[in-house]
């Protein structure tokens, strides 16, 4: 897959944010993609890839699947986040939140993108939104904005995470530390190919030890790196209001016992088990307790 032109990363931003929008709208997602295609700029590929992506939602009802086949067209994060946003046991990571990730990525390599900066926040929205660093990683590495030695750089991060410092692993490749090792010894020469700068590497020097999200702000603030949409808080007044809902239907159940028994009509069969609702009836059903002792003479 080569690196698109800057146009596509444009109306790809339009396409996950006007698609964020309308969900929330309440508009199903194979409407939006019906009609969606038509607003898209006809001289870049992606009206044809939401197309394809409208013909796969009418018979399997997903987009992850889609956009792992167009792997020549999307990033393979890109189709990564979808599917983690899609899986049914990983509702802790809506479609929106997903497709709001996306947009501004996507805005971010319509700009001037660099392979840390694009690199750090994709780590970012891997670990904020507890997407599984495995597979993360894996679609990370697999995206053509990295060369061979920011590949082996990811899968050496794949390895070795969790034993040492996200910090340390970018001052480890970064330009200040190959400029206070020649301070030391003008002859210095790195062992692998430096990937951060100067300023990545001071940035992570001085937020050793400490949580890496303290270190993607910082980067943010001082580098302008793009900032990864923090995942939403649960709404405390909707899970108040759903409970109140809850409260309200059981007392309007007491109330109506409560009329029945004034009226001295109650209705007890539909207090009682039906028998098509239980495992059948037991065995032994009606027999006294001497029965069961008596055993049968030969």
């Amino acid at each position: 897959m080569p690196v698109l032109d800057r146009e596509e990363y444009i109306e790809q931003a339009y396409f996950f944010r006007a698609f964020r929008e309308r969900l929330l709208d309440g508009i199903p997602a194979q409407e939006v993609l019906a009609r969606i295609g038509e607003e898209l700029l006809s001289t870049t590929r992606l009206p044809m890839a939401v197309g394809f992506m409208h013909s796969e939602v009418k018979v399997s009802g997903l987009m992850g699947p889609a956009m792992w086949r167009l792997t020549h067209y999307f990033a393979p994060f890109q189709a990564y986040v979808i599917s983690k946003a899609e899986e049914e046991v990983f509702n802790r990571f809506p479609m929106d939140q997903a497709l709001l990730v996306l947009e501004r990525e996507a805005s971010y390599r319509a700009g001037e993108p660099s392979p840390a900066g694009l690199f750090v926040y994709q780590f970012e929205a891997v670990s904020r939104n507890r997407l599984g660093y495995a597979g993360g990683l894996d679609a990370m590495a697999a995206d053509p904005f990295y060369n061979d030695a920011w590949r082996d750089y990811i899968a050496l991060l794949n390895a070795r995470l969790g034993d040492v410092d996200f910090a340390d692993l970018i001052y480890s490749r970064s330009a200040f530390l190959v400029s206070q090792m020649r301070r030391k010894d003008p002859d210095y020469s790195p062992k692998f190919p430096i990937l951060f700068g100067e300023k990545e590497g001071k940035i992570a020097r001085a937020n050793h030890g400490r949580d890496p999200l303290y270190l993607f702000s910082a980067l943010q603030r001082q580098l302008n790196y793009p900032e990864v949409p923090r995942p939403k808080r649960p709404d405390e007044a909707e899970t108040r209001l759903t409970l109140l809902e809850q409260q309200v239907k059981l007392l309007e159940n007491r109330l109506k016992l409560v009329e029945v028994d004034l009226k001295g009509d109650v209705d007890l069969s539909q207090f009682r088990v039906k028998p098509e609702d239980t495992a059948g009836v037991p065995d032994h059903w009606g027999l006294k307790a001497s029965d069961l002792d008596d055993t049968p003479e030969d």
